[in-house]
This record gives C-alpha cells, sequence and structure tokens, in this order.
C-alpha cells in the first residue's frame, strides 16, 4: 500500500492501502484505483487489518505468503510509528473480510535499514517480514531472481480504495480483491531519484490507474519462464510528487534486492 501521508508523513498509499482497509467497503466497484476484480485466486495473497494510530481509523495492508509460515508486507505497514496491527492476517482469499485461512501474527520482523521518507519523497528499504503463529496450507509465491528489465508486464493486486485520494478519511476500500496489469517502468519513468535498485519504478498502460491507499505492502507479480506467478515487489507509495494515486507512476520495493536479507531471515527463526 502507499506510505500515509496524512497520518504521519510518509507517502500515502500503503497503510489503509499504506495502512489499513476501513469498514467501507465497495462490492465489486474497481479498485486499486481503476483496477478490476480478480480474475483468479491468489493464494498467496494476505491482507493485514490494522488500526491507524491517533486517529482510530481501520485500514488495511497487503502482504504476499512466501513461505507456509512468513508473509512479506512493506516495512511502513508494520512501523508503530504509523499503525498497529490487529493482530491477525488472512492468507488466500479474494475477499477482505472473509475465507481463505486466518492466522495470529507471532513475530514481525523490519528492514534494518527501514527510514520513513524525511527529507526524500519515499521510505528506504521499505520491506518487513511477519511470522504467522502457525504455517498455512495456501500454495506460497516464488521470489523472483530479479525483477525483469523495464517493460516486463506485471500485475498489481490489493484491496486497497475506490477512490483516487490521500485522505485516508475518504478512502472507501474494496471488498473484493482488484487487480490491474502493469509493466516495469525505467527508472527514468518515475520522479528523479524514486527508483533505484532497491525500487521498482512501475506504470499503468490504464490511464488513471495505480496501487493506493490500503494496497501497501501488497504484491506485484510477473509470470516466470514456468508461466506461474513470481513476486518481484511490494506496494511502497506514489513514484512521483503527484497529490493523489492514480494518474501516474507507482513505487515498488525490489523484492529481489532483499531475497537474501528475507531468506536470512526465515532460516535463523526455524
Amino acid at each position: 500500500m502507499f506510505t500515509l501521508k496524512s497520518a504521519a508523513s510518509v507517502v500515502a498509499v500503503a497503510v489503509a492501502s499504506a495502512t489499513c482497509g476501513m469498514l467501507l467497503t465497495a462490492g465489486s466497484a474497481e479498485a486499486i484505483v481503476n483496477g478490476q476484480d480478480s480474475t483468479q485466486r491468489y493464494s498467496f495473497m494476505a491482507s493485514i487489518p490494522e488500526t491507524v494510530n491517533g486517529t482510530g481509523q481501520h485500514g488495511v495492508c497487503g502482504a504476499s505468503l512466501i513461505d507456509p509460515q512468513w508473509v512479506v508486507t512493506a516495512g511502513h505497514c508494520v512501523d508503530p510509528s504509523l499503525v498497529t496491527p490487529d493482530g491477525t492476517i488472512r492468507v488466500g482469499s479474494g475477499f477482505r473480510s472473509s475465507g481463505g485461512t486466518v492466522r495470529h501474527i507471532a513475530k514481525m520482523v523490519t528492514n534494518p535499514g527501514y527510514l520513513l521518507s524525511g527529507e526524500k519523497p519515499y521510505n528506504q528499504n521499505d520491506i518487513a517480514l511477519i511470522k504467522l503463529d502457525r504455517p498455512v496450507a495456501e500454495q506460497p509465491v516464488r521470489l523472483a531472481a530479479w525483477p525483469g528489465a523495464p517493460g516486463t508486464p506485471t500485475r498489481l493486486l490489493g484491496f486497497g480504495t475506490v477512490v483516487d485520494t490521500n485522505d485516508l478519511s475518504r478512502a472507501v476500500y474494496a471488498e473484493r480483491l482488484q487487480e490491474l496489469d502493469t509493466r516495469r517502468g525505467a527508472d527514468a519513468e518515475c520522479g528523479t531519484g524514486y527508483a533505484g535498485w532497491s525500487r521498482l519504478c512501475t506504470i499503468s498502460p490504464k490511464p488513471e490507474a495505480m496501487a493506493c491507499i490500503g494496497d501497501s505492502g501488497g504484491p506485484q507479480v510477473r509470470r516466470g519462464f514456468d508461466g506461474r506467478w513470481e513476486l518481484i515487489g511490494t506496494t511502497s507509495g506514489p513514484g512521483s510528487s503527484r497529490p493523489t494515486c492514480a494518474g501516474g507512476p507507482g513505487l515498488y520495493s525490489n523484492v529481489s534486492a532483499f531475497s537474501g536479507w528475507i531468506r536470512r531471515t526465515i532460516h535463523a527463526d526455524r
């Protein structure tokens, strides 16, 4: 999802998207913004209900199952200065508040290099891992060895707001999982300094469509050589200085760049 600028000087896409998924729903209305209802089951899709600190508002972050007992999400989705996770994670459902498998959070591990945006327009090393209290039966998604060259077709998934806004109080979250077909952008297609080795610029061929509040931490995937989905990114925030989500690029943490840290963290906790 995108980081919350309104809740704590971050970027505004993840916690409700960047941080949360309020109790407002939109049925099958288009979301992500201007995505569409999911066209297949994504067993690895996970959602994290949260409360936005200082507001009492409920929201949601996305996450991806990468191991029977671990999910990966955005660092700002577990940042105690921004949000308080409600303590559970729903895995493998096409709906935000029903279905799938629900597990309790056993541990949260934020990348040691994570920093809130501060003077930069984006969070740094915006990635975290969450351990579930028990394994799930759903199939994890494979980590991509690399994200692919600019132009590579990708897909975004999330339960974020159907209204294009960076105002948390106006966000309306999708109950049905949404998807949007996108592509990897060149670094230059995002604002100056936004993209780089650890951050992926993401472009929507569809006008006025992109991840937004509530989509934070959710997956960006691409097809591997065998046709299976591979995880290349987690939703982090807007890829430019525009005031709202749609109409411009998105910024994603490059999961491939953090794969070593991910594997070491999981292995150390076996």
